[in-house]
């Protein structure tokens, strides 16, 4: 996929409240292809700050993870096409047919009523998951192993994309076959950069290189004293792996 860096950067909004999340948006709009919005702002403000995010010209990855029976994920699926959001997510361990009942929900939403149609993603491993976590939960096998599993059955599934650690996304561009496959990665951080409760991290330079389409970060950015200084950085850091790429080419 042919992007900009900085249309490949999602920032995080991770907060809880609406003045800082409208402070955010206002500041780094310009720098930013898409903002996520997830669990702990959407849980405090609910729709609205999606649609007011949208309506003033930004785009939104809607981060909620749906998983739960396929008639409920469907009708989810319907209202986020009907948000205007450009991506949500769905968990990939919800099986096949929660998977397709959503990827065509979405389409027969946007077709009947006029609307864009986001692109569907599903979740394979969450970045702060590692073995123990999958032993935890019955599953064997390494975390690379549930990924490919579940990257397969989300392609199978008509889904347009997963969410994977930046660490898969290899893996996952030589297990599927659609070529347009979309791979949007958190656990992206700076060099040196504290990792929190993620395991599984690139920086942004190395996660272009891999493969990534988009790199969801929030801390890092919204969290830092200058925020738009340390987006900067971060797009920079995504130009450079991508001249490198080119200069070896």
């Amino acid at each position: 996929m042919s992007l900009a860096a900085k249309d490949r950067l999602i920032i995080a909004l991770d907060v809880d409240n609406l003045n800082r999340a409208r402070e955010l948006v206002s500041a780094l709009r310009d720098l930013a292809g898409m903002f996520k919005v997830g669990l702990q702002l959407f849980t405090a403000l609910g729709p609205n700050i999606v649609r007011e995010i949208v309506a003033g010209g930004g785009r939104v990855f809607l981060d909620l993870k749906f998983h739960d029976i396929p008639n409920t994920v469907a009708g989810a699926a319907a209202e986020a096409t009907r948000l205007g959001v450009s991506l949500f997510n769905v968990h990939a361990a919800g099986g096949a047919e929660m998977m397709r009942r959503a990827a065509d929900a979405t389409a027969e939403v946007a077709i009947r009523e006029g609307i864009q149609r986001p692109r569907v993603l599903g979740v394979t491993a969450l970045t702060s998951t590692n073995e123990h976590v999958l032993s935890d939960t019955g599953v064997t096998g390494t975390v690379e192993d549930s990924v490919i599993r579940l990257a397969r059955l989300a392609e199978a599934s008509t889904l347009d994309g997963v969410i994977a650690s930046p660490r898969e996304v290899r893996l996952i561009r030589a297990a599927v076959k659609q070529s347009e496959f979309l791979v949007v990665t958190p656990g992206v951080r700076p060099a040196g950069a504290s990792l929190f409760d993620q395991k599984r991290v690139m920086t942004p330079a190395e996660a272009v290189q891999a493969g990534a389409d988009y790199l969801v970060i929030g801390r890092p950015i919204i969290e830092a004293s200058h925020p738009r200084q340390a987006a900067q950085l971060l797009i920079d850091d995504m130009e450079n792996a991508r001249a490198a790429d080119l200069i070896q080419k």
